[in-house]
């Protein structure tokens, strides 16, 4: 099965799970859901999630200086993220739950 499917279908999810624990910027997020075991994950991809979950008016951002280079922009849940990482939770583990039901084997049991 092609991972990477169905990681674009659950990272939204994992992005707001990730920022629920602490705000982030850009490559701390990426770096914090690659440490969760989620390898395959594009740069892009989690930027641009950032950036659509920031235009959704899901997260909050602001900019603090770096002693390493420029400026970083930090992401943050505010009401309307932490609502759908609910609702979001939700759903993926009744999804979860069902495919888990699908995929015993009756026969091994």
């Amino acid at each position: 099965m092609d991972s990477s499917q169905l990681l674009k279908g659950v990272l939204d999810l994992a992005v707001l799970a990730v920022l629920r624990d602490a705000d982030g910027y850009g490559y701390d997020v990426l770096r914090r859901l690659r440490a969760a075991g989620l390898e395959d994950v594009a740069d892009a991809s989690v930027y641009g999630t950032l950036r659509r979950l920031f235009q959704a008016g899901a997260l909050t951002s602001y900019v603090q200086p770096s002693e390493e280079g420029p400026h970083r922009k930090y992401y943050g849940l505010n009401k309307t993220g932490q609502e759908l990482l609910a609702r979001s939770t939700e759903t993926w583990n009744h999804f979860a739950g069902a495919m888990s039901v699908l995929l015993v084997d009756k026969e091994a049991a």
